[in-house]
């Protein structure tokens, strides 16, 4: 089983990259931080964890910028009735802390967001990983997440989509606090495009 390759970046698709390592082309599926990070690499050398998927039909390499990313993977697809594309999904829609922490609190909205997964599968997913996330202790409490979804919603307001808006978001310094904050410096990332 493949657990990491390190190489050169041949190719960046829409989800994917095609990471040569010893003459060999592999390709990785991606999340979209992941992609973007790998897309300003000026040398075009990476490192990526992977996980690797095994069918009758098809070898799939899913690849991560670090071990815990790879290991909140792994929780997604514990979950009965997610895959990996599901769990990928949903990696596009926060960082992993903001992902935790929703999970952690019950908040189904943050899960919802990904196309294919139901309040049913959302539910389903916080039951199921709530205890397994007992231990993560919250950094930036309640108000992180509140103030996440504010910050989305009053971009969205703006006249935003919300996919650009949930990215420009995830380019904000943690340190930025506050809604207004963050939409403020979120609008200066969206200016840039």
């Amino acid at each position: 089983m493949i657990a990491h390759l390190s190489g050169t970046i041949l190719f960046a698709g829409d989800r994917y990259v095609v990471l040569e390592t010893a003459g060999v082309g592999y390709k990785v599926r991606v999340a979209i931080d992941t992609l973007q990070a790998l897309k300003k690499n000026a040398d075009k050398k990476a490192s990526l964890w992977i996980y690797t998927v095994v069918r009758e039909d098809a070898l799939d390499l899913y690849g991560f910028q670090n071990q815990t990313e790879l290991e909140f993977f792994e929780m997604l697809i514990s979950v009965s009735g997610i895959g990996p594309k599901g769990a990928l999904g949903i990696l596009n829609v926060a960082p992993v802390e903001h992902l935790k922490e929703a999970i952690a609190m019950g908040d189904t909205g943050a899960l919802t967001k990904v196309s294919g997964i139901g309040s049913k599968s959302a539910q389903k997913i916080i039951l199921e990983l709530r205890d397994k996330l007992g231990g993560h202790e919250s950094i930036t409490g309640d108000t992180m997440l509140g103030d996440e979804r504010d910050a989305i919603e009053g971009l969205v307001a703006l006249g935003y989509a919300e996919r650009n808006a949930r990215e420009a978001l995830k380019k904000v310094s943690p340190e930025i606090k506050g809604t207004g904050a963050r939409i403020k410096d979120a609008l200066k990332q969206l200016g840039k495009k």
